[in-house]
């Protein structure tokens, strides 16, 4: 049912968002299944009594996208969409008053935890690969997604001659209008051996088994696996949160303040729209 449906959405949307679409409506279908339920037409109770078995099981965030993905296909499928009738509403404020609404924020990978990292990788082909994704995530600010979809033959010059790469598309440029975001020479610099050591252009970011062969595009959730495992590698202290694809994010933003530099000028090096946006991203570690 699902891949019928989603093979109407190729090419509207990016291809994480399909999969986190049939993740989220698989799922759902599950939990039908298991119930006697048809997952499609339904009615608002239903979403309720899901909402009220999810709230058992997951986060609050999570509970609002699977009904928000949920909404979407049902709208975009042509079904009567219910998960914003009072029966869900409500649903969805009593699993706010059980579990809350907070959302754990990514541990901040700022200068002086980059710096250690880098200081930590060896020259390996891993090791510099791993120097390629510390130096181009947390320059670039990007999301997971977008760090694996940057190519080599996005790298180029600014009209001043300073080095640039070009994003092509991100979560709030969903059409491709792009945009370029500086680099540093010693990113540059690094860039340009590890296209040395690949012999080829294409994406930057690989994936490297463990006898050491270069593999294709790295997977956007391997980005949070290995900063974990470089964390591990510094032997830090156990109470430590671990990184995650948005520490780069947290923590450049949260230097960048440091710095004096102004929201706005934030908001743009981060790719955010609003400042509430931005703010969650750095309220829990500007006490």
């Amino acid at each position: 049912m699902i891949d019928d449906i989603l093979a109407k959405f190729d090419g509207a949307f990016a291809e994480n968002t399909i999969r986190a679409y049939r993740s989220d409506f698989i799922q759902y279908q599950t939990w039908c299944s298991h119930n006697k339920l048809a997952p499609i037409p339904v009615s608002a109770d239903t979403i309720a009594i899901y909402v009220d078995y999810l709230s058992n099981i997951n986060k609050s965030a999570t509970i609002r996208r699977r009904i928000n993905s949920l909404g979407t296909i049902l709208t975009l499928s042509k079904n009567h969409d219910p998960t914003k009738e009072p029966e869900v509403v409500l649903a969805l404020k009593r699993m706010h008053r059980k579990i809350g609404r907070a959302q754990e924020q990514a541990a901040p990978l700022t200068k002086m935890l980059l710096n250690q990292l880098l200081t930590n990788c060896d020259n390996s082909i891993r090791g510099i690969r791993n120097q390629v994704l510390l130096r181009l995530g947390y320059e670039t600010m990007r999301r997971r997604s977008e760090l694996s979809a940057f190519r080599f033959e996005d790298i180029s010059n600014a009209p001043n001659c300073k080095p640039i790469i070009k994003l092509n598309f991100s979560k709030t440029d969903q059409y491709g209008a792009g945009k370029v975001l500086p680099i540093s020479e010693e990113l540059t610099i690094l860039l340009h051996l590890w296209r040395e050591i690949l012999g080829s252009d294409g994406y930057i970011l690989r994936s490297i088994n463990r006898h050491g062969h270069i593999g294709n595009n790295l997977h956007p959730a391997s980005i949070s696996t290995i900063l974990k495992a470089l964390q591990k590698d510094l032997k830090m202290d156990s109470d430590e949160q671990s990184l995650s694809g948005h520490s780069f994010r947290v923590g450049a933003a949260l230097d960048l303040l440091e710095q004096g530099e102004p929201l706005e000028k934030i908001m743009l090096r981060g790719g955010w729209q609003t400042d509430s946006t931005a703010m969650k991203y750095l309220r829990n570690w500007c006490m």
